[in-house]
């Protein structure tokens, strides 16, 4: 069974950061592109960055400017250093492959609130 492992979430205050991590099996890791999703409260899952092998990256327009998503090879790590956080950034994150390929993990919460 592959495990996806996300950490680093919490409360922040609107402006902060934050920096999400998301362990992965090697496998997965060094084959397919990775990538960030969030989900609020009742809203629909939506992917918010992703990170090819060779280092392409692509963000949502919601996000791009403030988060960077990168990897750590060494780790089997891929992280998202989220920026400029806004209250409208508050969502469960999880990682996955860009084709959502693994079950998903149990994320980790961001929520950014004064």
């Amino acid at each position: 069974q592959v495990q996806l492992v996300e950490s680093g979430g919490g409360l922040v205050q609107p402006g902060g950061s934050l920096r999400l991590s998301c362990l992965a099996p090697e496998t997965i890791f060094r084959i397919y592109v990775m990538a960030w999703y969030r989900q609020a409260p009742g809203k629909e899952r939506e992917r918010v960055a992703t990170l090819t092998t060779d280092g392409r990256t692509n963000y949502a327009d919601s996000v791009r400017g403030r988060f960077t998503i990168s990897r750590d090879n060494a780790r089997n790590t891929v992280y998202l250093q989220m920026n400029s956080l806004k209250p409208e950034d508050t969502a469960v994150y999880y990682c996955n492959t860009l084709t959502m390929r693994y079950p998903f993990g149990q994320g980790t919460q961001v929520t950014v609130s004064s």
